[in-house]
């Protein structure tokens, strides 16, 4: 998917140099919204172990990562996550995603929520998709607002988020009401 100069694909471990620089320029950033890291987490060296326990989780069938891209200079501008995949009579999985500083606003989380939505519905199967944000985080709400999630309930403490443990707000969007595939 290409959504204004920037494609959409899965991650690759190529990917960990690019992926070092956008986390570290974003690190500031995005710190209100993410878990404490090690520094190590913003080196080439750091993003390569990640990405490789990644591919790992995609190769079993539990994640489907992918990482967003500007055509004109392959750097990295962010990423999204199919994750907790399960199937059964839950067939379901979790999503999120992040988008560099200088790509917000410009539509590019809310068309790749809503493709990563249609991969769950239409090649995996999946019957629902569920979300969290950060009780004030009211940019991402309106992400999944756009692209079809509803909120469903409130977790206390739910994710230890720039050093505590945050509330977060729970969304969910029903792909279709078929019964688990046999």
């Amino acid at each position: 998917m290409i959504i204004d100069g920037v494609e959409m694909r899965g991650v690759e471990l190529g990917d960990a140099a690019g992926l070092a620089e956008a986390f570290a320029r974003n690190r500031a950033f995005m710190a209100p919204f993410e878990p404490v890291r090690p520094d190590a987490f913003y080196t080439e060296d750091g993003q390569r172990e990640r990405i490789e326990g990644v591919l790992v989780e995609r190769d079993a069938g539990r994640l489907v990562p992918y990482v967003f891209v500007e055509t004109a200079t392959g750097a990295p501008v962010g990423a999204i996550n199919l994750g907790s995949i399960a199937y059964g009579p839950l067939c379901s999985g979790g999503i999120g995603y992040w988008v560099d500083r200088a790509w917000h606003g410009k539509g590019l989380a809310t068309a790749a929520v809503a493709e990563v939505c249609r991969v769950a519905r239409d090649e995996l199967g999946l019957h629902r998709v569920e979300a969290s944000t950060l009780v004030d985080n009211l940019a991402s709400q309106r992400v999944l607002a756009k692209a079809g999630f509803e909120p469903f309930g409130l977790a206390p403490r739910y994710l230890h988020i720039d050093g505590a443990w945050r509330d977060h707000r729970l969304f969910q969007r029903l792909l279709h009401d078929r019964p688990p595939a046999g």
